[in-house]
C-alpha cells in the first residue's frame, strides 16, 4: 500500500510540474534594434545606384533598395519619409564582380567567387556621433562549370540579404 502511495504522489507531481512547465512559456521576439523611439521615429532612403565598373547587373539595383527598405519597415516601428528623416541612409553599390578562386589539374578555373560591395553613408539626426560612412560587402562561390546567368539571381539576392543585415546591424542595433 506504501509503494502505490508513493506512485500516486510521484505521478501527481510530475503532473503538477508538467502542467506548470507547460502554463509556463516565455515569449520573446528579437529582432536586434534597439533604437529610442521616444527620440528616432522617422527613417529616409536615398536611391542606392549600381556604379559598379566590372559587371552590371540590370535588376541588382531595384533588388537591393527594396530588401534594404524592407528590412527596416519590418522589424521596426520607424515610419518612411522621402528625405529628412531622423534616419537617413545613402550609398551606392560600388562593386559588383568576379573572380577565379579555384584551377584545377588541367589549368581552367574550377571556382568562381561572385563579390558584392556597397557604400553606405548614415545620419543619425537625433545624435550625429551615431553618423558614419562605411562599405558592407558579401560573396558567393559558385562552379565554374555554370552559367553566371543561371545563378546570378540566387547568389545575389544572398548577397543583398547579407548586406542588408550587415547595415541593419550597424545602424540600429547598435552592434
Amino acid at each position: 500500500m506504501d509503494l502505490i502511495k508513493k506512485c500516486w504522489k510521484r505521478v501527481a507531481f510530475l503532473s503538477v510540474a508538467l502542467c506548470a512547465l507547460v502554463a509556463c512559456t516565455v515569449s520573446y521576439k528579437f529582432n536586434g534594434a534597439s533604437i529610442n523611439y521616444d527620440k528616432v521615429k522617422t527613417i529616409s532612403f536615398e536611391n542606392f545606384p549600381n556604379r559598379s565598373d566590372a559587371f552590371v547587373w540590370g535588376p541588382m539595383e531595384s533588388m537591393f533598395n527594396i530588401a534594404l527598405q524592407d528590412i527596416y519597415m519590418q522589424q521596426t516601428r520607424l515610419k518612411q519619409l522621402r528625405q529628412g528623416g531622423d534616419l537617413e541612409l545613402a550609398g551606392e553599390i560600388v562593386k559588383y564582380d568576379a573572380y577565379n578562386k579555384g584551377v584545377g589539374s588541367d589549368g581552367y578555373s574550377t571556382m568562381v567567387e561572385l563579390r558584392m560591395t556597397v557604400n553606405v553613408r548614415f545620419v543619425n539626426n537625433t545624435n550625429h556621433t551615431e553618423d558614419f560612412e562605411q562599405q558592407f560587402s558579401a560573396s558567393r562561390e559558385y562552379d565554374s562549370k555554370q552559367q553566371l546567368s543561371s545563378v546570378q539571381e540566387d547568389l545575389v539576392s544572398q548577397m543583398i540579404d547579407e548586406i542588408v543585415e550587415q547595415i541593419f546591424n550597424a545602424t540600429v542595433a547598435n552592434w
